[in-house]
């Protein structure tokens, strides 16, 4: 299969080394001394589940010299979406399918306003892999999961052949039938723990269990259940408690990449982790005041990064 990986960082460069190992023709979109090394010295993957170089790998800067593709794995920064949705626009042909691999629940609809909702399968993925040096990925995760499907529900023919390619490579795959429901069960916990990991600058292990704090983050959980549910995402009854069980259970030095990129000062993923959380809120007449006051807390930060 004609592969495209939009964002060659921890799980663009992870997911598509394995697909090319698998041997899938597969273009790695990078920049800089990350494109240099890919380049000169191949895709060096390093892995608790065995290291291995793509080489020769074939990468670029400018999404506008591939030719149309059979699937875009799209995996950049949610603050880089509609930019990086319009320069992918070469690479889409007519049965080109677009994988969002991105955080938050509003990549999928962002990249459909682009390109067409049509071409835009939703997906989500459970991975902790980073960018170690350029042109170096590590990967430290037992588990490597990626679960995806129609945005509309159902099943089609292009679901099951991108699971044909993407199962011999080892990861954990799985289709669903309502992708909205996992998208929004997995941003309970993920907008919580990006949230309150970014306050207190903190692991996860430090605050979760400190009774104030955990009204808090219980009560951001309860905000985005409510959104979903005005939306008739039908979410599990005590998705709230499964998704403070999965914090408890996480391993005490974790912290989520919004939290990593507010400590080293780089712009970060907060609109689309926290304040997205007050904006469907407004539109739909939910209340959102935890989340909005975490995004309030947090913006003078994020404002700071992007200026400098």
């Amino acid at each position: 299969m004609k592969i495209l990986i939009m964002g060659t960082g921890g799980v663009g460069g992870y997911y598509g080394g394995l697909l090319a190992q698998q041997g899938n023709e597969v273009t790695f979109i990078a920049r800089g001394a990350h494109l240099y090394a890919i380049r000169h010295e191949g895709l060096k993957v390093k892995s608790i589940h065995g290291a291995f170089t793509v080489f020769p790998a074939n990468a670029t800067e400018d999404p506008a010299k591939v030719e149309p593709v059979d699937l875009i794995l799209f995996c950049v920064k949610t603050y880089n979406t509609d930019e990086a949705a319009e320069a992918i626009r070469p690479a889409v042909g007519p049965q080109t399918a677009i994988l969002s691999l991105q955080n938050g629940v509003d990549a999928a609809e962002r990249i459909g306003q682009v390109l067409g909702a049509e071409h835009v399968i939703g997906g989500a993925t459970w991975l902790s892999s980073a960018v170690e040096a350029p042109g170096v990925i590590k990967q430290i995760s037992q588990f490597r999961r990626i679960v995806f499907g129609e945005l509309a529900g159902g099943r089609s023919e292009r679901i099951q052949s991108i699971f044909e390619v993407l199962h011999p490579t080892g990861i954990d795959v799985e289709i669903s039938e309502n992708i909205q429901e996992i998208l929004w069960t997995k941003f309970v916990f993920i907008s919580a723990a990006s949230a309150f990991g970014s306050l207190t600058r903190l692991p996860m292990g430090e605050y979760r269990a400190i009774p104030e704090t955990r009204r808090l983050i219980a009560g951001v959980m309860q905000e985005v259940e409510a959104v979903a549910r005005a939306q008739n995402i039908a979410l599990d009854p005590d998705v709230v408690q499964k998704s403070l069980a999965f914090m408890d259970n996480a391993a005490p030095h974790i912290k989520p990449s919004m939290q990593l990129d507010v400590e080293s000062g780089r712009r970060t993923e907060l609109e689309s982790m926290v304040g997205v959380i007050g904006r469907k809120g407004h539109e739909l007449g939910v209340p959102t005041p935890v989340a909005d006051f975490v995004y309030s807390s947090l913006l003078p930060v994020e404002l700071k990064a992007r200026n400098e």
